[in-house]
């Protein structure tokens, strides 16, 4: 019995200086963990930014004509059933107009300068055409 009254004793004051040295650490412990925590949320805004940022520019210029492509543009398309096709292609000067469907692309019709400058002008150039046309 005395030797544990001793040895507690001798313990208390050692952890009574533990204690205190814990106490005045745990707030630089709170302050750092705290820091760390707001750098990492930094760091995680700053690459979803970056990710997004490259989406946008991906989305943006992937439109634009590549100098490797070919001479072939698709110029439009439109469904006609579940797996077929209509496909306006431009092919130098030419319009093509194909129909595609599973293991088969075929040529529906091949349109002549006149019509191709109608498709390239779109509805202004068709109306101001069509209204030049009457008034003569």
């Amino acid at each position: 019995m005395r030797r544990s009254a001793t040895l507690l004793a001798t313990l208390l004051p050692s952890l009574a200086l533990a204690e205190e040295a814990a106490r005045a650490v745990a707030p630089k412990a709170t302050e750092a963990s705290a820091l760390q925590v707001l750098q990492a949320v930094g760091g995680l805004i700053l690459v979803i930014a970056f990710i997004l940022v490259l989406a946008w520019l991906v989305r943006r210029f992937t439109n634009l004509p590549m100098a490797g492509k070919g001479a072939i543009r698709v110029l439009g398309g439109v469904a006609l059933g579940s797996r077929e096709r209509a496909v306006l292609l431009a092919v130098g000067g030419t319009r093509l107009l194909i129909g595609v469907a599973p293991g088969r692309v075929q040529t529906l019709h091949v349109l002549d300068d006149a019509s191709a400058e109608a498709v390239d002008q779109g509805f202004a150039g068709r109306l101001a055409t069509a209204s030049s046309e009457r008034s003569r």
